[in-house]
């Protein structure tokens, strides 16, 4: 899905990326973690193709950056972002954003046959929001918009899925729905690969097995999550003597 072969970036003669190598496989759902200014909102740009490298060598999908058209490679790669949803038109109905993610629009400007709208209708209906329909965007919720958000990026029936920080400004309700939401499409054969970005370890969910630590623009471990999110390990990651604590199926830290 990705591979990314000694890749270093630099932004304003500052190094951000230095020597990244790391792949991810079919089928694998992989967490991206690391603080502010660790340097995953450039490693994101870079594999979707709005960053190039200073070097190294960048592969998505099976195709290598430099010698594949990036906007088709772009309709297969969805994404969802706390950015894109002030980008949505307030007053158009949580179906037709949906649908918007096939022409990859900001609101739907189309007229979509009834193929698509039954395939909308379809992914609301497995994931059980039939109940927004003919709801207004500016009407939902925020946890039933990122749900909308990420129902519109598999609206394009993505090969690759990146949730980036998704629950960003959410409150503790809305963000424990998204968290429901995208665990279950993990459990879903449908499904895509997904990478996940965040910051909080409580929000590294069970569908996601694997993991990779940014630090100051380095990997600083990578792997299987549950070799990874040990107490050592985290501890040395974040530089502070802490514990990992369990419930529930989630993690979370405490300073000790």
């Amino acid at each position: 899905m990705i591979s990314l072969k000694n890749v270093s970036k630099i932004l304003d003669e500052k190094l951000v990326l230095e020597n990244i190598n790391w792949d991810i496989h079919t089928g694998e759902n992989w967490v991206l973690f690391g603080l502010n200014g660790s340097g995953k909102t450039t490693l994101l740009s870079i594999i979707t193709g709005y960053l190039w490298t200073s070097s190294g060598k960048v592969t998505v999908l099976g195709k290598e950056f430099g010698k594949y058209p990036l906007y088709e490679l772009r309709k297969q790669i969805g994404i969802v972002s706390s950015a894109i949803d002030n980008l949505m038109p307030g007053y158009d109905y949580a179906e037709n954003i949906v649908l918007s993610g096939k022409y990859a629009s900001f609101g739907l400007h189309e007229d979509p046959n009834q193929d698509d709208i039954n395939y909308a209708l379809s992914i609301m209906e497995r994931f059980r929001c039939t109940d927004l329909i003919h709801r207004t965007f500016e009407t939902l919720s925020q946890g039933q918009k990122q749900k909308v958000m990420i129902m519109r990026a598999l609206m394009a029936k993505p090969k690759l899925l990146i949730l980036d920080e998704p629950c960003a400004g959410l409150d503790v309700l809305a963000r424990e729905q998204v968290l429901e939401f995208i665990n279950t499409l993990g459990d879903d054969p449908e499904a895509p690969s997904m990478l996940y970005v965040t910051h909080h370890v409580e929000e590294i969910l069970p569908a996601f097995k694997y993991i990779t630590l940014l630090r100051a623009g380095q990997i600083f471990a990578k792997g299987l999550i549950n070799n990874i999110l040990t107490d050592q390990i985290f501890s040395e990651f974040l530089g502070r003597d802490i514990k990992i604590d369990q419930f529930n199926h989630r993690n979370y830290l405490k300073f000790v």
